[in-house]
């Protein structure tokens, strides 16, 4: 067997690969990598833009070149992505490495791809496009492979264990058995409980870390509730229902309310959808709303469950990086505009948060990695620890297999929960928590929300480490930390240099503004965060131009 990575897989869109990579990594004591997202982080754009944009030939030679360069770097196990065996070249390099070929039939194929993602060659007519996609490349992916596993019918945990057997890979534990539990599961098992502090005649609430969680949401529910609604995202179809169904086997009068996917949520048509079934369901003052999802999920129903009677109880359920260290924590909820995210919304802060670890095994690794500006925001702000441990192993850090996942979330609630617990309606300290935002909403505006919210903060943060350092607020060594550890994670730290006008236009609607005086969090050293009031115009272009290309 040559050297390079411990295990390869490939299969079609939608199989799972990502998922059960990650798992097969857990169970090896090794990390995961998606050649996929290997090209999104470095293009800074989706697989379905670059398609868009660029052409398929284009992604192809991208995605023959992240392949030959993760076989050659990367000693893991390793995901291609759907059509990376079409390259003959590919195929060759192939030879010699152990390939799994995870497979499944058509009508499989299209539950789980039809429409929960943007899936470029499935755009109109699934059934047919897959078994035409299928045709061309079956034989391909049993040429390549050393070992062939179905998934049909099976949990991803079945895939992981059949994937194990056919290459004849020992996890790390001896005998057979499966792994010992991680070190962070060790800490949170028994549940970390987190108090955020009632402020301003809110009560005080708890954020729950742990696995195996939702057996907690009843007593959070209480027993006034009659009736709950779990409001959940597309994606979530499956969660969100058999969420619905186990209330309903508590006694509660259970309703599934499914919205959009991610910021396409965040809209007034669809909060008014939301307070239909609400109406129509007679929702009282006693009920209870319950988001499941990511950070546009839990905005969306908080700020449903601030704005229906004039406000009712609420449960957060993130179930992504970024829910659960920034969304679903500290009480802000609200909906985009046309003219700026976040722009319409209110302080109601949740009865409760649910962050339960095991959401974060089947996330994709760009949504993982984007989750993680969060996480390395409130190292720069406030615990420095935080960064230590990522630098410690940043390959690590892109995974929720890593040694140090639970600790991380939880340090990084605990700042959120110590600054809003002091400043629930963001009159002076909570600004903080807006570092590297001001900017980073100005892009996603200017790439209508179509980038994901951790890497437009993630250019936010190189941009105000570069201001705070030309302001003189900020040392040299603090500002290329910045750049040394986002770019070691995967995240972005460039944006296109020709659009400075617009995203200052942006930023003149960022709710930190004051009229027509822009303002931004800068740091004035590490865990030392303050206010840079109208900065020099030409500071500011300076700073971007570092920034822009």
């Amino acid at each position: 067997m040559s050297g390079g990575p411990l295990v390869v897989l490939v299969g079609p869109m939608g199989v799972g690969k990502s998922t059960v990579g990650q798992l097969l990594a857990e169970r090896l004591g090794a990390v995961f990598r998606d050649t996929d997202e290997d090209i999104v982080t470095g293009r800074g754009r989706s697989i379905a833009e670059i398609f868009v944009d660029e052409g398929e030939p284009v992604f192809r030679e991208l995605e023959k070149e992240a392949v030959r360069t993760a076989l050659g770097e990367h000693d893991g196990v390793l995901a291609l992505g759907g059509g990376a065996v079409l390259d003959a070249d590919t195929r060759a390099l192939l030879a010699g490495h152990r390939v799994v070929y995870l497979s499944m039939d058509v009508e499989e194929a299209v539950r789980r791809t039809g429409l929960n993602v943007a899936r470029p060659l499935l755009t109109v007519n699934p059934r047919k496009q897959w078994r035409e996609l299928m045709e061309a490349r079956r034989h391909l992916y049993e040429e390549v492979a050393t070992a062939v596993v179905a998934t049909d019918g099976r949990t991803p945990e079945e895939v992981t264990r059949a994937a194990l057997e056919a290459v004849e890979l020992k996890t790390v534990s001896p005998g057979g058995q499966p792994p010992d539990p991680r070190p962070e599961d060790a800490v949170v098992n028994d549940v970390t409980r987190i108090e955020i502090g009632g402020t301003a005649g809110s009560e005080p609430y708890e954020v729950l870390v742990g696995r195996q969680l939702l057996g907690e949401l009843g007593s959070l529910i209480g027993a006034k509730a009659k009736r709950v609604a779990v409001i959940h995202p597309e994606a979530l179809a499956e969660t969100g229902d058999a969420l619905r169904a186990d209330l309903a086997g508590q006694g509660y009068e259970a309703i599934a309310i499914q919205v959009p996917n991610a910021e396409e949520a965040k809209t007034a048509e669809v909060a008014a959808y939301c307070w239909k079934a609400l109406g129509q369901s007679g929702f009282t003052r006693t009920d209870v709303i319950v988001g499941v999802g990511g950070g546009a999920s839990t905005d969306l129903a908080g700020f449903v469950a601030a704005t229906w009677l004039r406000g009712v109880r609420w449960i957060a359920v993130p179930t992504t990086v970024l829910a659960m260290v920034d969304a679903a924590v500290g009480g802000k909820t609200g909906i985009n505009t046309a003219e700026g995210k976040n722009l319409v919304g209110s302080f109601h802060p949740p009865a409760g948060v649910l962050c339960d670890l095991a959401a974060l095994d089947s996330l994709p690794v760009n949504d993982y990695v984007s989750g993680l500006a969060e996480v390395i925001k409130a190292g720069f702000i406030a615990d420095p620890s935080i960064l230590d441990l990522i630098e410690s192993d940043p390959q690590a850090a892109r995974t929720p297999a890593g040694p140090h996942t639970a600790e991380l979330i939880v340090r990084s609630i605990k700042v959120k929960a110590e600054v809003v617990s002091s400043d629930l309606k963001e009159a002076g300290l909570r600004e903080i928590l807006n570092y590297g935002h001001t900017l980073g909403h100005a892009i996603e505006k200017n790439e209508r929300y179509k980038w994901r919210h951790g890497a437009a903060v993630s250019v936010g943060m190189h941009f105000a480490a570069e201001l705070g350092r030309l302001a003189g607020r900020l040392d040299d060594a603090t500002a290329d930390r910045h750049r040394s550890i986002l770019e070691a994670v995967g995240l972005p730290l460039h944006y296109r240099y020709d659009q400075w006008p617009k995203l200052v236009e942006n930023m003149k609607v960022d709710k930190k503004s004051r009229g027509d005086l822009l303002r931004f969090i800068v740091l004035d050293g590490l865990a030392r965060p303050t206010v840079l009031e109208g900065p020099d115009p030409a500071v500011l272009l300076a700073a971007y131009g570092e920034v822009g290309e």
